[in-house]
């Protein structure tokens, strides 16, 4: 973790594609923000004037199949994990994220096409000191079997997470990740959504999953994988996981000092404990580059907060 300035992009990088549920083309542009901006969607297309919110864990209007951000007045952006996680899990802190469509564009179902407009654009330092949350206590939710904690920790950003498929090809499976630019890029940032070929026909029926295809997505049958290229890892769909925990923690709007994990979750119950921590102002700080390089050591686990809510069931699909 580098406890270092600001950054953002150095220019424009555009990517264009087809959003995984809603099967339409779409074109992402990310670009430069000033210090403290944050990842500041644009959403344009729109009758009247364009749409510029910043992506916080308050803009969540949904989280069923992908999380979805918008406002009072309905969704503006769906599927918006894959290119959060692909700048948080760079080292971008400040980005202008403009989109032409509902959705962001699947790409091949992981991140690897937006790392590859991260580096076409590529990374400057800016002036500001860099600023997280750092977590001081732990907060959990707890909803029948899955779980989900946030706990304080010595060295940046862990993620470990744990599914557990009743489909046998998928079946059990976890990934520990410490965050890191490198790590990101080699270990999670190319792993692809995952889902059932069971769960096709109802996904259809109820409107998602219309721009799914082999081309993006890994598909799993009772007894087989069905893509014919194989997996990009044995433990793919786990490092997936990985993936998605990181795209929604971004919406803390800081990067974050703390340790997360989750066993049978999914963006509902990410985004229920970032809510449940940023709920509980005992549970946190604010803290710049500095203060964190000398302050992230070991830290007393004083406390828990156990928050109820309703969790998708653990073993649905997972087409995000």
């Amino acid at each position: 973790m580098k406890f270092s300035r600001q950054t953002t992009l150095r220019a424009q990088a555009t990517v264009a594609g087809v959003g995984v549920h809603s099967g339409l083309p779409v074109t992402l542009t990310l670009g430069p923000a000033p210090i403290d901006a944050g990842f500041i969607f644009v959403r344009t297309g729109l009758e009247g004037s364009d749409r510029e919110f910043q992506a916080t864990a308050e803009q969540v209007i949904a989280t069923e199949f992908a999380t979805v951000l918008g406002d009072r007045d309905g969704p503006l952006v769906s599927t918006a994990e894959h290119v959060l996680a692909a700048l948080r899990g760079m080292g971008v802190d400040n980005a202008v994220i403009e989109i032409d469509g509902p959705e962001v564009p699947i790409m091949d179902g992981s991140a690897a096409a937006f790392i590859a407009a991260i580096d076409q654009a590529g990374i400057v330092t800016q002036s500001a000191q860099r600023r997280f949350i750092q977590v001081l206590k732990p907060v959990s939710v707890k909803v029948g079997a899955s779980f989900g904690e946030i706990r304080p920790y010595a060295s940046g950003f862990r993620a470990e997470v744990e599914i557990d498929f009743t489909n046998p090809v998928i079946g059990q499976q976890s990934y520990t990740f410490d965050l890191s630019p490198e790590r990101f890029r080699r270990e999670v940032g190319r792993a692809r959504t995952f889902g059932l070929m069971s769960d096709v026909a109802r996904l259809w029926s109820a409107g998602y999953a219309l721009g799914a295809s082999f081309d993006n997505t890994v598909v799993f049958d009772d007894e087989r994988l069905l893509n014919t290229e194989g997996l990009r890892y044995a433990d793919e769909c786990a490092r997936h996981k990985v993936l998605d925990v990181i795209g929604d923690l971004a919406l803390a709007g800081l990067p974050l000092l703390g340790a997360y994990r989750s066993v049978r979750g999914g963006h509902k119950l990410n985004h229920a404990v970032l809510t449940a921590l940023l709920a509980d102002r005992t549970a946190w700080r604010v803290v710049e580059g500095e203060v964190a390089r000398r302050t992230t050591r070991p830290v007393v686990e004083v406390g828990s907060g156990i928050v109820g809510g309703w969790i998708a069931a653990a073993y649905g699909p997972d087409v995000s």
